[in-house]
């Protein structure tokens, strides 16, 4: 299921794959990075003229930095190197990319220069790699903000100097890059935090590597492909019946919603039957936007539920906390959510419910309820996304999205995905409302859990994004607006496999001119 997918490696994981390759690597891994970092520079800026400036550190990423100078002034650019170091005191590859970038020519000085009148057609920033841990300062971190002024386009190898690569947190000074060639494959610090928005356009260049086949990868990008198996026509000879029966239990006073919203949802992914559970006593008993919803006092649910999703509007009354508790005593799929996470957060019996059950838990914090849950604060779980959401799956025993940009999916066996879809104009009230209502649809479907989670939060993410390219946010953005569009791209997805067109397109690598000899 997963081989189509887009591997992710932590630091140390792309430091183990290094490792083993670099001893017998011909031509060398940094002479491989460095000319990919050359062809992706001409695809960039093939019909803007001028100099490219690159900025070299003192390390090896400061080496593929000299190997792409190399390659694009033999290509006929011209090319102007910084590098403030000793080349004496350079790692060994490093060094002789040093070297042979004179040798061949090259022209070298120790701070930036000045911009020429026309501009530069590019800077680069080679200057630290992935393995920074410490805030960038002095000379470097002048020279990245004078880098991050420049007009034009601005691409960075690897990771964007300053942002750690594990977590997506800058550390002091960082590059702001409109594009990055990163290497081998995805880092999870490019695709969480505030990666994003330091990273830009981002290239993965494997440089003739399989990285599975040489470490497998315990995290990967959503993608379609790793729900394709689910997407199947329904039968023309159907009925209501055998698309399940979901429940949202939530909505007490003023928060009813939150559980219409879900409930809008899940209904709209295409669940036979769907039932709110209000616990607000003056709630109403149908709702005329849609009567489809069939609206219950909370204690009135019906036994038999294929899925079950519990918190939107909840509260944190004895009569919520009443019925989690009964909801975790359930042995169904159960989605969790908003005030069910807080009141799991300080409530040590209902985490050992929750992580002794049987059947399928789904949890779906932000940050903050994602701290609740550990005991930690939420500027400690954005300082490191990934571990937080891989410590409360491991923990409650229970499939984990911790929302955000790049939300993370975490399995109880330490598997974990980081996603793409969705913009800034989701942050506003009610969109992780309707994130559980379309994650319970396709519980209550009979979706395998993990599918289930990973195809919602995508879905979630991508009809945003196709409400933004019709002009719809992504300011202003309503949550309610995101129900049809997901319903739109749910059902553009399986007629896309159906055609057995549902895969990524390679893209055409080969290089568009000349850079010299392999």
């Amino acid at each position: 299921m997963y081989s189509a997918s887009r591997p992710i490696y932590a630091v140390a994981g792309i430091r183990e794959i290094e490792s083993k390759l670099i001893p017998s690597a011909r031509p060398s891994l940094m002479e491989r990075a460095g000319r990919a970092a050359a062809e992706d520079a001409v695809r960039l800026i093939m019909d803007r003229p001028g100099p490219i400036l690159i900025a070299c550190g003192p390390g090896n990423n400061g080496g593929d930095g000299f190997v792409m100078a190399r390659q694009l002034a033999q290509a006929g650019r011209e090319v102007q190197v910084a590098f403030a170091g000793d080349a004496h005191a350079l790692p060994a590859d490093a060094a002789k990319a040093c070297a042979d970038y004179l040798a061949a020519g090259g022209n070298m000085v120790s701070d930036l220069p000045a911009a020429p009148a026309q501009g530069w057609a590019l800077v680069v920033d080679a200057i630290f790699g992935i393995g920074l841990k410490r805030p960038v300062e002095g000379r470097y971190a002048d020279w990245i903000r004078t880098l991050n002024a420049q007009s034009s386009p601005r691409m960075a190898l690897d990771v964007p100097s300053g942002l750690n690569a594990d977590t997506g947190q800058p550390l002091g000074a960082t590059f702001r890059a409109s594009h990055t060639t990163t290497f081998i494959a995805l880092k999870p610090g490019l695709l969480t935090n505030d990666g994003p928005d330091y990273c830009g356009e981002i290239n993965v260049q494997r440089l003739d590597i399989d990285p599975p086949a040489w470490l497998p990868a315990a995290g990967h990008a959503v993608t379609p492909a790793l729900f394709r198996t689910q997407l199947v026509p329904r039968p023309r000879n159907s009925h209501k019946g055998l698309y399940g029966d979901a429940a949202i239990l939530g909505g007490n006073a003023g928060m009813v919603g939150a559980a219409l919203l879900a409930g809008r949802a899940a209904l709209w992914l295409g669940t036979g039957r769907v039932y709110v559970g209000l616990l607000d006593p003056n709630g109403p008993a149908v709702d005329f936007a849609h009567p489809e919803l069939m609206l219950r006092q909370a204690s009135r649910l019906p036994e038999r539920l294929s899925a079950l999703a519990i918190g939107p509007g909840l509260g944190t009354e004895d009569a919520s906390l009443a019925e989690l508790s009964s909801a975790l005593a359930r042995e169904i799929p159960l989605v969790l959510d908003a005030d069910a996470l807080n009141l799991i957060g300080r409530d040590p019996q209902l985490q050992a419910m929750l992580a002794a059950r049987r059947a399928p838990s789904v949890l779906t914090p932000h940050p903050a309820e994602a701290g609740r849950l550990l005991g930690l604060t939420t500027a400690a779980v954005q300082a490191d996304r990934l571990q937080a959401a891989i410590d409360i799956a491991a923990r409650l025993h229970a499939l984990v999205v911790l929302k955000g940009c790049g939300s993370i999916i975490a399995t109880p066996d330490g598997r974990w995905f980081i996603n793409g879809t969705g913009h800034p104009g989701m942050a506003s009230a009610g969109m992780g409302d309707v994130l559980t209502g379309l994650v319970v649809g396709f519980l209550a479907q009979g979706w395998p859990a993990e599918a289930a989670l990973i195809a919602g939060v995508h879905l979630h993410g991508a009809a945003a994004d196709r409400l933004a390219r019709e002009g719809i946010g992504p300011i202003g953005l309503s949550a309610s607006e995101t129900i049809d569009a997901a319903r739109g791209v749910f059902n553009g997805w399986l007629i896309e496999a159906q055609q057995g067109d549902h895969r990524e397109k390679p893209r055409d690598a080969r290089p568009l001119l000349s850079l010299g000899a392999r």
